[in-house]
């Protein structure tokens, strides 16, 4: 083999590796306590926003503290009912979460529920 080829060989091996970096650069769910659901009822909606790939809840509770929330992507959740306009400022709502496991105000967003009663579920319901 001459150099030219194995020149060309390691040039389109490291494009390979540099293309590949991104499959692979997503965060996992250790930063939360995964499958313990807690509750927050009567919080604040201070800001929802819809944008990939996660979405963020913000919120207030009653003693002025502010949390934030990560959820699904907008694709995902779409399909699940929710929208960018599901929820709004001001707005009160209870929901669930997986806590941080760091201690801050924040984690996993898995359910909201609306003062009418509607609930959007952020993951699968299972059976």
């Amino acid at each position: 083999m001459n150099k030219t080829t194995r020149m060309a060989i390691a040039a389109a091996a490291g494009l390979g590796a540099l293309l590949a970096v991104p499959a692979v650069a997503h965060h996992s769910t250790a930063m939360f306590d995964w499958g313990v659901p807690t509750e927050m009822k009567g919080v604040t909606v201070e800001r929802w926003v819809w944008t990939n790939p996660h979405t963020f809840l913000y919120v207030k509770d009653s003693a002025g503290n502010r949390w934030a929330f990560e959820g699904m992507s907008p694709n995902h959740l779409s399909r699940s009912g929710w929208s960018k306009r599901s929820l709004t400022p001001g707005e009160k709502i209870d929901l669930t979460y997986y806590k941080l496991r760091d201690g801050r105000h924040g984690g996993f967003n898995v359910t909201v529920k609306r003062a009418n009663g509607e609930s959007l579920q952020q993951l699968p319901v299972r059976m």
